[in-house]
């Protein structure tokens, strides 16, 4: 059973985490369109061998707002703070988290294990924001519906959500959001606290766009996860890692895609291959 425990951050915004099962501290931390309740699944099934901390990123669940001037910078502050108050020192992070992850340990030799699933790296040719500006404009609306769908075929690997037309896709999520105003994927968030946030991580990926020079400094062992079913762009930042890191494995989930660490994934598979790494 998980505890709820928070800290405050260095900006004085207080960052909620959840805490549970018993042993060496493992941080994992969500991305966008998420929040520490979709990897409850994840956390129980490493809580036998792990004292799992799942945060909350700002705008959601136990964490308070954004603040305007929300950057990077804050997000490596609020994950050192988390291993600093709790002693960790393995991350697993997915998506914009693992962006997060990324960089917090180039920075931060507290890391001394380090899980990314899936950066959405931004280098080169790769365009991983694509979708974004489709995204902004139904948000500017506040056509959430269409938000949420922009998102969703821009990053997702459900074969419904990618080959059904985006009008058809909205008028179902518009219909649900307006029967169940509260409507939220397990026991996280609503849907509606959840769109707004992605704006905040498309932010992170332009922000950090470019060379990724950067990470041949980056020692810290480092476990590459990927699904054979995620958009293209998303194997291409692993192959480019994989080519840089200096101590990096690789391991491609057959049959999986960009969300197979949480709940609605396959994330006692995810699980099997974490307890490995971090052992």
């Amino acid at each position: 059973m998980s505890s709820e425990r928070s800290f405050v951050a260095n900006d004085g915004t207080v960052i909620g985490y959840r805490q549970l099962g018993s042993g060496p501290g493992l941080v994992l931390l969500h991305g966008a369109l998420q929040s520490a309740a979709s990897f409850t699944d994840l956390g129980a099934a490493l809580a036998d061998r792990f004292t799992v901390l799942i945060p909350d990123r700002r705008g959601r669940g136990l964490s308070g707002p954004f603040r305007p001037d929300h950057c990077m910078a804050t997000e490596i502050d609020d994950l050192g703070r988390l291993l600093a108050e709790t002693g960790a020192r393995n991350v697993f992070a997915l998506s914009a988290g693992a962006l997060v992850a990324m960089h917090t340990a180039l920075a931060n030799l507290a890391i001394a294990r380090l899980t990314l699933y899936e950066p959405p790296l931004e280098f080169g040719g790769v365009q991983p924001r694509y979708w974004a500006a489709g995204y902004e404009a139904a948000l500017a609306k506040g056509d959430l519906p269409a938000a949420l769908v922009a998102v969703l075929k821009g990053t997702g690997d459900n074969e419904i959500m990618t080959r059904l037309p985006a009008p058809v896709l909205r008028s179902f999520f518009a219909m649900m959001m307006r029967l169940r105003p509260n409507a939220a994927v397990g026991n996280g968030p609503p849907l509606a606290t959840l769109i707004p946030t992605v704006h905040y991580d498309i932010e992170l990926i332009a922000e950090k766009a470019g060379d990724l020079d950067r990470f041949r400094s980056l020692s810290t062992e480092t476990l590459l996860l990927g699904g054979d079913r995620s958009q293209g762009y998303l194997a291409t930042a692993l192959d480019a890692l994989a080519a840089i890191l200096p101590n990096a494995t690789r391991v491609e989930f057959k049959g999986a895609g960009h969300i197979a660490a949480d709940n609605e994934g396959d994330p006692i598979r995810v699980a099997a291959e974490l307890r490995r790494f971090f052992a």
